[in-house]
């Protein structure tokens, strides 16, 4: 199975061993995905935002389980005063899971290796409260731009914004000093982003999985070993497939110092798989969880939370 599947649908059908409902996220991966704006709490409260978008006669609707999230039934975030003004950021409501998982606290040190454009970058710094140290890197250059760009825009302060490749990324220049928190949010091969993007698996193959996930292996792995014993790692991807997320974390259960621990989602979510086409993972990546579109209308994600333990 090495080779592009014409039909993206087939791509989907890889999975239907792990849903429960086939049909419900055949038709949820064809919808076209709301769009999301993430209240940016350096400049604003989502009250505020609120009342900015009321006087600007912006229908929204505010999503359940996050009080900074706001659906726009008519889309297009980056047409208001709100946004303009960094007051917002147009974020997928999954992509804000990442973040809040890590759970970063004012004053840490924390690092973000594949941070461009900047979406979780900006949401750290908030949770932050804009203060400590946050380290931004990537290693390309044009999105760096951008990640700058959203940076200022939403006022962030405590972010120093690097270039390099995030498996041989060194804390030199840092004076060695070990992290206390790693937000592992990889490249990867996109699949759960469908609803946003339809091309995405138009030139999927099994073998470019295979070897991003080589990629993430190698980040996560520099990830554990720059953070403190007892410190806190999250591994996060937009994509269904085994080989890029539980194989990647049951990869680093063996080579690193670390642990997956369980955590609560204020969303539905599954498990992660410990078999897959007869591979066989650590059992406890059953702790990482996976969220699919048809049960919260979102996209596709998968989130796991590691502690560091030597």
């Amino acid at each position: 199975m090495t080779d592009r599947i014409d039909d993206p649908r087939d791509v989907l059908g890889r999975y239907e061993p792990l849903v429960d409902d086939v049909e419900a996220f055949r038709e949820a991966c064809a919808r076209p995905l709301p769009a999301v704006v993430r209240v940016n709490e350096i400049k604003a409260t989502p009250d505020e935002v609120a009342a900015g978008f009321d006087d600007e006669g912006i229908p929204y609707e505010r999503v359940d389980w996050h009080g900074g999230l706001f659906r726009l039934p008519e889309g297009n975030p980056g047409g208001s005063w709100a946004y303009v003004h960094g007051w917002v950021y147009g974020q997928e409501e999954v992509s804000a899971v990442p973040a809040r998982v890590l759970g970063p606290r004012p004053g840490e040190r924390v690092f973000d290796p594949c941070a461009a454009p900047g979406s979780k970058t900006t949401q750290l710094a908030a949770l932050m409260d804009d203060s400590g140290l946050l380290i931004a890197n990537d290693s390309n250059l044009g999105r760096l731009s951008a990640l700058r760009s959203n940076a200022e825009r939403c006022g962030v302060s405590n972010v120093v914004v690097t270039k390099s490749d995030a498996r041989n990324f060194s804390l030199k220049p840092y004076e060695g000093t070990p992290f206390d928190r790693v937000l592992v949010d990889v490249p990867c091969s996109c699949e759960g982003t469908i609803r946003k993007n339809p091309d995405a698996l138009a030139e999927w193959t099994l073998e470019h999985v295979e070897g991003v996930a080589g990629v993430q292996k190698g980040i996560l792995e520099r990830a554990v070993e720059m953070t403190r014993p007892g410190g806190t790692v999250v591994y996060s991807t937009c994509t269904f497939a085994p080989e890029e997320n539980e194989a990647v974390l049951d990869h680093v259960l063996r080579t690193g110092d670390c642990e997956l621990v369980p955590f609560d989602l204020p969303l539905e979510s599954r498990p992660g798989v410990a078999e897959w086409e007869g591979e066989t993972y650590d059992p406890t990546v059953a702790r990482a969880r996976r969220i699919y579109p048809h049960h919260n209308d979102t996209g596709g994600f998968f989130c796991a939370k590691l502690e560091v333990t030597a």
